[in-house]
């Protein structure tokens, strides 16, 4: 059996999950009822090149275990009636990553199509994350 090209897969996600451009998170970052704004790139992304305004980081290889109410690592931002937009540097992680939330049973989730790239690249807000983070690369020598 062939292996099946990922981003083929991430193509076939977007199909089934609702994909925001900039415009979009902002308005909805604008409303009454913000959502719960996810960066779930690696954590050395988010120190090195910021996080849209007010997005709580939650790296992709634990978002499930954070959103879970039964995991011992969850997290309490997550709830089920609460809108959820997921973001990662380039729109594909996000996208299988709203997948999985929604087979977790997440219904109000969609993710950020261009990704933090997309929204740096159309000069939205960007927070500065190097001075607060415990992870920040230490220069030497310098």
């Amino acid at each position: 059996m062939a292996i099946k090209p990922i981003f083929e897969i991430v193509e076939d996600a977007k199909r089934d999950i609702e994909n925001l451009d900039c415009e979009d998170l902002e308005k909805e970052l604008e409303s009454d009822e913000k959502p719960l704004l996810v960066d779930i790139r690696e954590i050395q992304e988010y120190v090195d090149l910021g996080t849209i305004p007010d997005a709580v980081h939650a790296p992709r290889g634990m978002l499930e275990f954070w959103a879970d109410p039964s995991s011992p690592y969850f997290r309490g931002n997550f709830t089920e009636d609460r809108r959820i937009v997921v973001f990662c540097a380039a729109g594909g992680r996000s996208a299988l990553a709203v997948k999985s939330l929604k087979e977790m049973g997440f219904n109000n989730v969609a993710h950020l199509e261009p990704g933090f790239n997309g929204w740096a690249k159309a000069k939205k807000p960007i927070q500065e994350t190097a001075t607060r983070s415990r992870w920040m690369r230490k220069l030497r020598g310098l």
